[in-house]
Formats: structure tokens, sequence, C-alpha cells
């Protein structure tokens, strides 16, 4: 199926489920009235606060991605401390945890409906310099939308499940639509790293762990166990966390023949969705077991015999205060939930066979001896009976999850370490102004005030900090300063509308307009290593359906363009020619289009190193035919010199050496 018509396709599937996801969220508010609070959020029609904008985006779905991303959200707060990170999720309770853990120190929205009209506003409103996913959360247009504007995607602690890379192959077009638009994907384990490789995926892959082995209490959970741990002293304590319909059943009919041997045992029992807490309720009331419902906020006595935690983001607490715990999801064909929070907390694991959701982490366990298999309700009953009459066994199974859990830690410095290196050197520096109609992207480390930029050649003639100028078809302007060269450039039109509008653009998002995408290629070809100025300042102002733009690059010290060097009588040795194809088959390897591959465009410096600039209208491309036309424009232009400068130094064994230099790239 191509492309487009995939494409197609998902956004008609999107519109028209998006009348059943708000059908959803009313109904799901009937309980929780928070899910039809905020719903501007869910389209981007929300006010961003202009201190979020050009910052870092983390998008973590829900209450269990929040908690994981927990340490690499202050990991990347302490590595970039002037940018303001924006954390989205998708639920009340993924927003509740994230005003919790957060407060005011990031900007909290939802994550809008994957429409492409909510996606362009989110982008547009926020201008990202990253967005940062976790796990599976690939949504199309979001990918595709960030790759056309060449913000970075990254997803981090991805994991895919066998039976979930079948899934991918059976819908592979759709999936397509994801797997393309990655920049760089953070696998937890290498069989997850094979399987996206497998489905070609060409985004950057490296296994970094487990983010969910770095876990960190919040302040919270500490003083809810000090509350509630007098109050459970002497008993024996089993909890069952993240329970399904189909297991809560087993699970109070366990308990009820439990109870004879164990009377002082306690079930705390935590549906995993909060819709269901009412009927888990009334389950219990039925049965006449003594019932204390956590959101009464009353105090368990002796006489409790169930705590049915009706409450979200305490689950941890309740692992603390454990005996024994069951990892619900898994009696039941879900696929099992985390267990590595009982593991922090060394307690002995019970699970049934439906795991696939985190095999490798059961694997694991079932290697360390530190799992209890169940199937049913005889097998739980009788698991649970042998662990609490032998406490020696079950603090060893303890020990061995909890070090299980040590011996698979430090996901989170891997993968700050990783996005660190490979988001631009600049990022931390990289700046967003909005004053009316006019955006401006700037290096704070150039710019140290955002009163010092300006995109006036008077202004910077005033100041006496104009030490040059370029004349090509237009004006750049050669400017100094704080220490720092640089060339200003304004966007004019070509062609015969050139001399009608000279430079007026049609309307386009700040990240699609000509500055900002030749601003944002610059810095993913810095990021790829390839030798092009530093992008320095931007410029978008709007004016109604147009827009006008500038540019600001670092100056490349001592370089002259090859047709200069050439047209003063300058000879290129081999060797040299050789250089100059290497480095544009570097830029074709990237998938790097230059749609004006000249030789004005191609620079070399005093240390004969090669440059390429001018990169408007340019854009990342997969490979095509686009590579020999590249080639073979700037045979063009070559040839053309020479008709013009009779002293002009280029022969045809030149143009062999550029080609052998640019083959043996691609060879090597």
């Amino acid at each position: 199926m191509p492309q487009l018509f995939a494409r197609f396709c998902y956004n008609v599937l999107i519109y028209l489920a998006m009348l059943p996801a708000l059908l959803y969220l009313l109904l799901r508010s009937r309980k929780d009235p928070a899910y039809r609070a905020r719903m501007a959020e869910r389209f981007a029609l929300q006010q961003v606060p202009a201190a979020a904008m050009g910052g870092i985006v983390v998008h973590a779905v829900s209450v269990g991605e929040v908690v994981a991303a927990t340490p690499l959200i202050k990991a990347l707060q302490q590595q970039y401390p002037q940018l303001t990170l924006t954390i989205t999720c998708t639920t009340p309770t993924g927003s509740a945890r994230i005003v919790s853990n957060f407060a005011d120190s990031v900007y909290h929205c939802y994550l809008p409906l994957d429409t492409p009209g909510a996606v362009q506003r989110f982008l547009h409103k926020l201008q990202p310099q990253a967005v940062i996913v976790l796990e599976t959360e690939l949504w199309p247009n979001l990918l595709q939308q960030c790759r056309r504007a060449l913000i970075p995607t990254i997803v981090v602690n991805a994991r895919l499940s066998a039976r979930s890379a079948r899934g991918y192959c059976r819908y592979y077009a759709f999936s397509r639509l994801a797997l393309d638009n990655i920049s760089m994907l953070l696998a937890q384990d290498s069989a997850t790293a094979r399987r996206f490789k497998a489905l070609g995926c060409k985004a950057q892959l490296s296994v970094c762990g487990n983010l969910k082995y770095d876990m960190a209490v919040p302040a919270h959970i500490d003083s809810l166990v000090a509350q509630f741990r007098p109050q459970l002293s002497g008993r024996k304590v089993w909890v069952a966390g993240s329970t399904h319909a189909g297991e809560d059943e087993q699970l109070i009919s366990a308990f009820q023949q439990l109870s004879a041997e164990f009377p002082d045992l306690l079930l705390i029992l935590v549906p995993r969705h909060p819709e269901r807490f009412d009927a888990v309720a009334q389950l219990l009331s039925d049965t006449g077991l003594n019932m204390l419902r956590r959101s009464g906020q009353r105090a368990v006595t002796a006489a409790t015999q169930v705590l049915l935690a009706d409450t979200m983001g305490e689950l941890l607490a309740w692992y603390q205060l454990a005996d024994v715990v069951f990892i619900g999801g898994s009696l039941i064909e879900r696929g099992g939930h985390n267990p590595l929070e009982a593991m922090y907390f060394a307690k002995p694991l019970q699970t049934g066979p439906h795991v696939f959701n985190f095999a490798k982490a059961y694997q694991w366990l079932e290697q360390a001896g530190a799992v209890n298999w169940v199937s049913d309700t005889t097998t739980l009953i009788s698991n649970t009976a042998q662990l609490l009459r032998q406490p020696q066994q079950t603090a060893e199974q303890g020990a061995k999850a909890l070090a299980l859990y040590q011996r698979h830690g430090g996901a989170c410095a891997r993968m700050s370490r990783v996005i660190s290196d490979y988001l631009a050197a600049d990022s931390g520096h990289f700046r967003v102004r909005q004053v009316g109609s006019v955006v401006q992207w700037y290096d704070a480390r150039v710019f140290q005030q955002p009163d010092e930029l300006s995109f006036s050649a008077a202004h910077w003639q005033q100041q006496q900090a104009v030490i040059g100028q370029s004349r090509g078809r237009n004006i750049a302007w050669f400017i100094r300063h704080n220490g720092t060269a640089l060339v200003m450039r304004h966007y004019y039109r070509g062609g015969l509308i050139g001399k009608l509008v000279k430079d007026n653009f049609s309307y386009q998002n700040v990240p699609e307009s000509r500055a900002m995408q030749e601003f944002n290629l610059l810095r993913y070809m810095r990021r790829c290593g390839l030798p092009v100025p530093q992008p320095l300042a931007a410029q978008y102002v709007r004016r109604g359906l147009c827009y006008r733009a500038d540019i600001m690059i670092a100056l490349i010290a001592g370089s002259q363009d090859l047709a200069t060097i050439l047209a003063s009588g300058s000879v290129l040795s081999s060797l040299q020619w050789q250089q100059v194809g290497r480095v544009i088959a570097r830029f074709h390897q990237q998938g790097v289009y230059h749609s004006d591959l000249n030789c004005h465009n191609i620079l070399l410096d005093s240390a004969d190193q090669v440059w390429l600039i001018d990169f408007d209208k340019c854009a990342v491309r997969a490979p095509g035919d686009w590579t020999q036309q590249n080639l073979a424009r700037l045979q063009r232009s070559l040839q053309k010199e020479q008709t013009l400068h009779a002293a002009f130094s280029w022969q045809q064994q030149d143009w062999q050496a550029l080609l052998q230099g640019y083959n043996r790239q691609f060879n090597d």
C-alpha cells in the first residue's frame, strides 16, 4: 500500500474515531469528572506560556509511564536548566501524577488527538527542539509532522514483544507511518532492538535498559507508608496489584479460604482501572467480608479483612507494606503488568501465566528463582499459604528480586547521556522569543539578551558591527557580535513572482517556514557531524496571509567558495577534488538533498576543509535518483563558470577525481 494512501486511510480512521473517543471521555467523566475537563488540550486549542516555547516535550501516556519517566525528566532538567520541559500524558491519573511530581517546574498538558490539525497546532505553539516518547506511544501524525519540521523524535524505554511485532507486520503499511519517522530509538533490551530493526525501522538504535529499574519513590508514598504501618502491625498483608475482571473473583475466593488458616490476613485489593472500583466493592460486599474503602479515609482496624485501594497513585505504598504481592493482568490474557515496583521493595512475587507484556523481566525472575507461578484459585491458595507459612523463604525470594532489580539499574544515566550526545551541542542554549507576530529562534550564547537580536542591517551599521557584505542575487551581511562573526541573510522569492512580491511567502506554521526549516536542517546536519555553518538565529514575521523570514549563521573563517578559488586560476590537487567528492557523499549518505548544489555553495577554508552552505529549500530525503541529479547540477555549474572566466582552473579529470572520492566514501 503506497504511503500516501496509507496516510490518507489513517487520517480517515482518526477522524472517524474522534466521536467515539469523545463519547468515551464523557462516559468516563460520569464517574470521574476529570475526564471532561481541559477538553481544549485534546485539540491543542489552549494557550501556551511563552516560557514553554523552544523546550523539550516528554510524553508519558499514564501513571506507570510517568513514574518510569520521572528520573529521566529530572535528569533532563539538570542537563538543560534553562529550558522548560513540557510533560504530556493522556489520562487524568497521569496528569495528577505529573502535577504531584513536578508542580510548576514543568509545563503540563494533554497530548492532543493525533489529527493533522491538532498536531500542527501543538507543534506550532510549542516549537520544541525535541520530542521524547515513552515506550510505544507511536502516533503517526505526531512523528510525521516532527520529521517534516526536522524536530528530532526519540523513543525511550521502547519495548516490543514478539506478539506486538507480529501485529506491526500484519499492518505493515500503517506501521511504517510511525517507524519511518523516528529519529532515535532507545530499547529496553536487544530483542526489542532486533524486532524494530527487522520491521525496517531506520532510526538510530541503542539498547539502554529499562527506566523502571531506576524508580524514584515520591515523598507522599513514604508519608502514606508511615501512616498505615502502625495500623497493619502484627498482621500478614497480601497485596493484589493492578487486577482485572476475572481475577478479582479468584482472589476474593482464595482469600476467603486462606482466612481460615490465617485469620489475621489482610487483603489489599488494587483494581487497575478506576471505573471498576464500585464493581469490585459490590463483589466484596456480596461475600460478606469486612471491607474498607481507602477513599473513605478511615483507619484499618483489627476487624478489617479487605482494604479496597480505590484511590490512584498509591500502589507503591501498598507494595511496600506487603508480605506477598500478586501482580494482576496475568490470570487472564491481558499480558501482565510491571513487576519492577514490587522487586524494588524486595517482595516475593506471584503471577499468572499470561505475562507477555513483560516477558523479559519475568524470564529473569524465573532464572533467579524469584517468582511464583499460579494458574487458578487452587494454585493461588496453595502458593500464598506456602509463602505465608515460610517467612524465611519469602525474604530470600524478595532479596533475589531486589538484587535483580539493582543489577539492571542505570538506564536513566545511559539514556540521558545518549540523548545529550544526540541532540545538538547548542540545545541547552537554544531559545524561542515571540513578540506579537514576530517569532525569533536564537543561540543565547551569542545573543545573551533578547534585545541584542536584530535582523536590520541599519541596526548593525549603527553599532559599527558590519565587517563586510556579499552581493549575489541578494545581499548577505557579515557582522561581528560578542566575539562571533556571523552572516545575516534575508529571504527573497526567485523567478518572475519574485519581481512582484519580492520577499513575501504564503503563510506557513513557524516550524515549516523557510528560515526555521533551514535553521533546523543545519542543526540536524551538525548532529550528523556534517561540515555546515552553525545556525545562530532565525526570524519569522507574520503579515496577514504571508510571512517574511531571515536567518543568521556563523561565518566560516578564512574560507572561499570553490567558484572564486578556481576563477582566480588556483589549481586544486586530485586529493582535494576527491575530498570534495567525499564530503558531498557524506551529505547524501545522511539523506540531505541540496536543492542548489553548485560551486558557489562549496567552501574551502584555510585548512582545506570542505564546507557546504545555503540550505534554503533543502530537505532530508529517502535514497533515490536525486543524488545523481545533485551531482549533475554541480557539474553544470562548473561548466558554466568555465565559460564565464578564462582563467577558470577546472578540467574533466578534476571531475573524475571528485567522482572517485564520492564513490570511495560509499564503498568504505
